[in-house]
C-alpha cells in the first residue's frame, strides 16, 4: 500500500486487512481509532498489539518533524514538517481553555508571491496531498488536551490552487473527524475559479478572502494575482458564495504601516464592501502584521489599527482585530520554514 496513513481510503484499508486474513470488523476498529477517537495508530487499544505494529509499518506517516516550538505559555505550538521528498510545511496549534484550532498548510511554498509573505517570497515547491493535510490536523490533536474543533486553511500555500488535495481533506475532516463545516475555514487571495467551484460543493465551509487593500492599484502591488482577478471579480465571486451558501464571508486584511492603514483607506474599504452589496454581512478581520526578518514591511501600531477599525465600522461593516498568537515562535505563515532555509544557506 503506497498511500500514507491519513491518505488511505476506507476501502483500501478494508482490502488490506482482508488480504491479511483479518475479520471485517477490524477495519471499523482502525477507522474509529484514527478518526472518531483521534488516537495514534499504535495506541488503538481495541487492536491486537501485533496488528498495530504491522499496520504502523505498512501504512506509515507522511510527515517527519523537522522543528517543534511552543509559545504563549504552552498554548501555541508550531511544527515544521518534512515530507519524504524533503518538502517542508508548517502547522500551528492554537489552544484555548475549552477547544483548539489548527492552522494547516495546503502547499509546500506558494506561487502567489504576495509581497509581505515569507511563504510567497520563498517560492512554490508542490501541492500537498489529502493525506498530508489531514495528518497535520490529527497529529496536532494528539498534542492537544483540548478537542480540535476548528481548522483554518491559512497556513502555507493557496488552498484554492490545490482543490484536488484540499477538498477531499475538508470532506474527511467533516465526515470522519466530525468537524462542523462552519468550523472549517478555507482562505484564498482571490482565486476566482476556485471560489466559484466552492459554490457547487456540498459543504458550506467558511470562506475567507485575503483582501489587504481597498483598490486595485495597491492590491496589485501587494497581491500580484489581483492583476488576473481584480477586486470586482473577487467580490462578485464572494457575494455569490454568500448568497448560495447563506454564509457570511470574512475578509482578511493585514495591517501594514504606511501602506494600507490610513483612515482614508478604511473609508474606501467600507465603501467598497457596502457598494459590493455585502452590507451588514461584511466582516473584516484586521490582522496585525507579524514581522518577518528580511522583509521591508512593518506592522501598524495598535492605536492606528483601532482607528482604522472605528472608521471601517461607520458604514456598518463588522470588524474584528485579531490577536496574534505565537509571535515568540515565528508562528506566522512561512516564518519558521524561512528561518530554517536561511540557516542552511
Amino acid at each position: 500500500m503506497t498511500a500514507p496513513r491519513y491518505g488511505v481510503s476506507r476501502a483500501d484499508l478494508e482490502n488490506l486487512l482482508e488480504a491479511w486474513g483479518e475479520p471485517r470488523y477490524r477495519a471499523d476498529q482502525v477507522w474509529k481509532g484514527l478518526y472518531e477517537q483521534r488516537q495514534p495508530l499504535d495506541e488503538v487499544s481495541t487492536l491486537p498489539k501485533a496488528l498495530r505494529k504491522r499496520l504502523v509499518d505498512t501504512v506509515p506517516l507522511a510527515l517527519t518533524v523537522r522543528a517543534d516550538q511552543t509559545g504563549d505559555a504552552g498554548m501555541t505550538r508550531k511544527w515544521l514538517w518534512e515530507g519524504a521528498d524533503g518538502a517542508q510545511v508548517e502547522t500551528v496549534l492554537m489552544r484555548y481553555p475549552d477547544r483548539a484550532t489548527v492552522c494547516v498548510s495546503s502547499q509546500a511554498g506558494c506561487a502567489m508571491a504576495c509581497s509581505f509573505c515569507a511563504t510567497g517570497q520563498a517560492g512554490f515547491e508542490r501541492h500537498l496531498t489529502t493525506g498530508e493535510i489531514v495528518e497535520q490536523v490529527v497529529r496536532a490533536q494528539h498534542a492537544s488536551p483540548q478537542r480540535v474543533s476548528n481548522v483554518v486553511f491559512m497556513g502555507m500555500g493557496e488552498p484554492l490552487a490545490n482543490l484536488e488535495g484540499v477538498w477531499p481533506a475538508v470532506e474527511r475532516l467533516h465526515d470522519d473527524l466530525g468537524l462542523s463545516a462552519r468550523n472549517i475555514t478555507v482562505s484564498t487571495v482571490g482565486v476566482v475559479p476556485g471560489m466559484r467551484r466552492l459554490v457547487l460543493e456540498r459543504l458550506p465551509v467558511t470562506l475567507a478572502v485575503s483582501i489587504h487593500a481597498p483598490d486595485d492599484d495597491l492590491r496589485s502591488r501587494l497581491v500580484p494575482l489581483n492583476r488576473r482577478y481584480p477586486l470586482d471579480e473577487v467580490l462578485a465571486a464572494a457575494r455569490e458564495y454568500m448568497n448560495v451558501k447563506g454564509r457570511r464571508v470574512t475578509f482578511e486584511y493585514v495591517m501594514l504601516e504606511g501602506v494600507n492603514d490610513a483612515e482614508e483607506q478604511a473609508d474606501a474599504l467600507g465603501a467598497l464592501l457596502v457598494g459590493a452589496r455585502f452590507g451588514v454581512s461584511a466582516h473584516v478581520n484586521l490582522i496585525p502584521y507579524n514581522t518577518t526578518p528580511g522583509f521591508d514591511a512593518r506592522a501598524s501600531h495598535g492605536e492606528r489599527i483601532r482607528r482604522f477599525a472605528r472608521r471601517l465600522e461607520r458604514p456598518g461593516v463588522t470588524v474584528t482585530i485579531r490577536r496574534n498568537r505565537g509571535v515568540d515562535i515565528d508562528a506566522a505563515c512561512g516564518q519558521l520554514r524561512f528561518r530554517e532555509v536561511s540557516a542552511r544557506q
